[in-house]
């Protein structure tokens, strides 16, 4: 197994040495390999060497770059907000495939989160926001996109907590926007 590089830095040289000088005079013996880690990492002002990695670990994903925004394609956001009403309801299931995930995604978002779920609890829910009158597809859809959970016997369902695809964020608000 490689080891990944940890850059140690110390400030001021002499500090250090006078640190790792009175850690070593208070240890019993040559140090293990660890005990020097943690010795040389106290000496540069960290807890440990397992506080050492940690902070150059975030200091590595700080510095990578952000992933460049998605861009949504606003004829399909145009179309996929014809499929809500100005109260942000699903007047009907969209014909096309590709247009599902999205519509599903905005039901999801109208769920309360951190709740148990009955089926009939979540009936009333979903048909609060669709007009098409089928709250078990519905259902269905989001259990299979991962967005909701039921036990085995169907009893209890859950939302799970998940970040919206940029598509879904964005029809979100533009349907937030024309409700306004």
């Amino acid at each position: 197994m490689s080891k990944t590089p940890l850059p140690l830095h110390a400030q001021d040289i002499s500090a250090f040495a006078r640190a790792l000088s009175g850690q070593l005079a208070r240890a019993d013996g040559a140090p293990s390999h660890l005990e020097l880690l943690n010795m040389l990492a106290r000496s540069s002002g960290f807890r440990n060497f397992q506080h050492l990695r940690a902070q150059r670990e975030l200091m590595a994903r700080l510095a990578e770059p952000a992933p460049p925004p998605a861009v949504v394609d606003a004829n399909r956001l145009r179309r996929l907000s014809r499929l809500f009403d100005a109260a942000g309801r699903l007047v009907r299931w969209p014909s096309r495939r590709g247009l599902e995930a999205a519509c599903l995604w905005v039901v999801w978002s109208r769920v309360p989160a951190r709740r148990v779920f009955t089926e009939a609890q979540l009936k009333d829910v979903l048909n609060a926001w669709h007009l098409f009158g089928d709250h078990a597809l519905l259902r269905r859809g989001l259990c299979d996109l991962g967005l909701m959970t039921r036990t085995p016997d169907g009893r209890e369902y859950r939302r799970v907590e998940a970040r919206p695809t940029p598509e879904a964020l964005a029809l979100m608000d533009l349907l937030r926007d024309r409700a306004a």
